[in-house]
C-alpha cells in the first residue's frame, strides 16, 4: 500500500466524518444563534438556557437525517471493505 492511498482513504474518512456532522452541528449553530440574540434582547444571562434546544435540536435533525446518515456511512463502509484485496495486494 502506497503513501497515496493511505492519504486517500484518511482523505475520504475526514469528508464522510464531516459530511455526517454536519446537519447536527448547524442545527445546533442555528439554534444557539437564535437562543443568543434573545438573551441579548431580554438581557437573561443563564447559560444553561442552550443547551436544551441544542439538544432537542440534533435529536430532531437525527430523526430526519439519519436513516440518510446511515446509508451514506454504510455505502462508504462496503466501499471500503470492498476495496481491501486491491489496496492490499
Amino acid at each position: 500500500m502506497t503513501p497515496g492511498i493511505v492519504m486517500e482513504i484518511g482523505r475520504q474518512a475526514i469528508e464522510v466524518t464531516l459530511v455526517l456532522a454536519a446537519p447536527m452541528l448547524i442545527a445546533a449553530l442555528v439554534v444557539g444563534l437564535v437562543i443568543s440574540i434573545f438573551q441579548a434582547a431580554t438581557q437573561i444571562n443563564e447559560a444553561t438556557l442552550q443547551f436544551v434546544p441544542k439538544l432537542v435540536a440534533a435529536f430532531v435533525v437525527l430523526i430526519f437525517f439519519g436513516p440518510w446518515m446511515l446509508d451514506y456511512f454504510v455505502d462508504y463502509i462496503q466501499r471500503l471493505f470492498t476495496n481491501i484485496p486491491q489496496l492490499i495486494g
